[in-house]
């Protein structure tokens, strides 16, 4: 009988995750990813004001709390076919960039790096060493020896203290570490600046969400007023706002530092994020070669500059078997397109587990069956996780920064190829090297230059609006729930930084009929459908050698790939205690 390897639960990740795999030696021949918490958000949103459920909504998570907001709001003004004025538009569009670079730093020095980078191995480095490698790779300022000694001074009063702090329950000294020790000082010592970094990069949403996390939302543009000039002094654009001096409009002094904190992160990106990434990378080519999966990849699309999917600056679309020269079209309402299975997770459908239904149709029936924990393992065979299994058109699909940078590429956006390119040049590496788990965390790097650099351009643009004389940032005109129509339905769609999330809503006399989010995690996450095909996660692990199974190094490092987020994919119901 095979070994069983169990990790329950997967660390440094959002939410409750539990990876088995069926082993042959030190190889994995099968993996099973278990979603082992379950909330009730979905239900909770029923026969309430659809104008409410993005502050419900963005309680799905704890990290992606914007996305979830609007995708929500689209969502209703999909259904009501209610656009928003173009700097609504513009500073959605900034809040949601704002949250992919901040997320993404976050997760490669905070939730990831740790995978490549030997903490304790620092206190072996030279640092006299270790600024001559910084400022090989850079022009970041902090590459001093004195800077990176004090970092290591630091770092050894953490050991000698007996505790490593937030360093702590690694597995230091692990043979799958390949860094030299100036590397890891280097990265240990960016991980510290990554964490001061944040702080700056939070205050965007601070400024046009009023408070982070949980930034203010509206449907029907943002609620934030604009306040330039005395003329514009007490001008309110809608129900919510609060023109003027009240403290809650959008300034000069907002705007300055909207600038301030854009060219923050571009800097950060620029001169830590990505030279860090390509240095990290070129001491485990090998990771290039596995982790890879499905080879099927998803997009909905997202950076709208208009109410038009054509407008999107990331395209919406399919590869299948990663053929990047063929671009499958994706659509969210038909039935036999996106649908979500549910026989292998612990939830019913009234016409039976073996059946797909499309999420304007779905349905949120729990129903435990598994064993009760604390257990030893999954019983696969039967239903094993609180995710659903969605597929598109049959197919289990990744989504996420792969896929988006791959859409990007293979639609010929000139600045993912050329960054594309240069990565692999500098690696000595063919484009097939972008399907594997350090592919996969390479395409979130690229991805945040080019959306911290794009930016700009939105910036621009509001602040040229603004000039011109146009304030608005609401549009009223359906704002009355008896100028609706009786029955409606909508998508509100985006690209989070996990990858494609999608919200439907059906809407019965002005309350929320049906609701059902289908999120990136649930994608990539998922258990098995009924013809057995794995999901993506499953799928990715599959054939990876595990040194130790009591620190399985090679299995964090491809589900960390991923940026899990099970909070999102399971969307708080309590379980008999019997």
């Amino acid at each position: 009988m095979s070994e069983r390897l169990v990790i329950d639960p997967i660390t440094r990740i959002e939410g409750h995750l539990r990876i088995e795999a069926r082993m042959a030696g030190d190889t994995i021949e099968e993996a099973y990813s278990s979603g082992t918490m379950v909330r009730g958000l979905e239900l909770i949103l029923r026969d309430r004001d659809p104008r409410d459920a993005w502050a419900l909504a963005q309680r799905i998570c704890g990290v992606c709390t914007l996305v979830h907001g609007i995708a929500s709001i689209r969502a209703v003004e999909d259904a009501l076919k209610y656009p928003i004025p173009p700097n609504a538009q513009l500073i959605r569009n900034l809040m949601i960039a704002a949250q992919y670079v901040h997320d993404h730093v976050m997760h490669f020095y905070h939730l990831h790096a740790l995978d490549w980078v030997d903490v304790v191995s620092a206190l072996k480095a030279d640092p006299k060493a270790t600024s001559e490698l910084a400022q090989s790779i850079s022009s970041y300022a902090k590459s001093s020896p004195g800077y990176f000694a004090d970092v290591q001074k630091k770092l050894k009063g953490f050991v000698d203290g007996g505790q490593l702090g937030i360093f702590s329950n690694g597995y230091w000294g692990h043979p799958a570490y390949k860094l030299p020790p100036e590397a890891n000082l280097m990265a240990v010592a960016h991980y510290l600046e990554a964490l001061a970094w944040q702080r700056d990069a939070a205050q965007l949403h601070a400024i046009l969400g009023g408070k982070n996390p949980h930034p203010m939302l509206v449907v029907g543009g943002m609620p934030i007023a604009i306040s330039i000039w005395p003329e514009h002094q007490g001008q309110g654009n809608g129900p919510h706002h609060q023109g003027g001096q009240g403290g809650t409009a959008l300034d000069v002094t907002g705007l300055a530092r909207i600038q301030e904190v854009i060219k923050s992160m571009r800097d950060f990106v620029d001169q830590v994020y990505v030279p860090d990434t390509l240095a990290i990378a070129g001491f485990y080519k090998d990771w290039f070669k596995q982790g890879e999966g499905l080879g099927n990849f998803m997009t909905y699309g997202e950076f709208p500059a208009m109410n038009d999917p054509a407008s999107f600056m990331i395209p919406r679309g399919a590869i299948l078997n990663r053929d990047l020269s063929h671009i499958e079209e994706v659509d969210l309402n038909a039935d036999n397109e996106i649908q979500e299975f549910v026989s292998h997770s612990w939830y019913d459908y009234a016409g039976g587990k073996d059946r797909g239904l499309h999420p304007y149709q779905g349905e949120t029936r729990l129903n435990y069956t598994g064993p009760k924990p604390p257990y030893d393992q999954l019983e696969v065979d039967k239903p094993y996780s609180w995710l659903k299994s969605p597929r598109w058109k049959g197919k289990a699909m990744e989504v996420g920064p792969l896929a988006r940078v791959l859409m990007l590429y293979a639609k010929g956006h000139g600045q993912t190829k050329e960054l594309v390119d240069m990565a692999l040049t500098k690696l000595d590496l063919p484009v097939t090297a972008l399907f594997s788990t350090l592919g996969r965390t390479a395409a979130r790097t690229l991805e945040t230059k080019i959306i911290a650099d794009t930016m700009q351009g939105w910036f621009d643009q509001l602040v040229a609006n603004i000039k011109a004389g146009d304030v608005r940032t609401f549009n009223e005109a359906l704002w009355e729930p008896s100028t609706w129509p009786k029955h409606c339905q909508g998508v509100g769609f985006m690209e989070a930084p996990r990858g494609g999330l999608g919200h439907w809503i059906v809407i019965d006399n002005g309350k929320t009929a049906n609701y059902q989010a289908v999120v990136p995690s649930t994608w990539n996450a998922g258990p098995r459908d009924p013809q057995g095909q794995a999901g993506a996660y499953e799928a990715a692990l599959k054939g990876h050698v595990v040194h130790d199974g009591k620190q399985p190094l090679e299995v964090l490092r491809t589900i960390h790939s991923f940026d899990p987020c099970i909070a999102c994919a399971v969307h708080v119901v309590e379980l008999p205690a019997d």
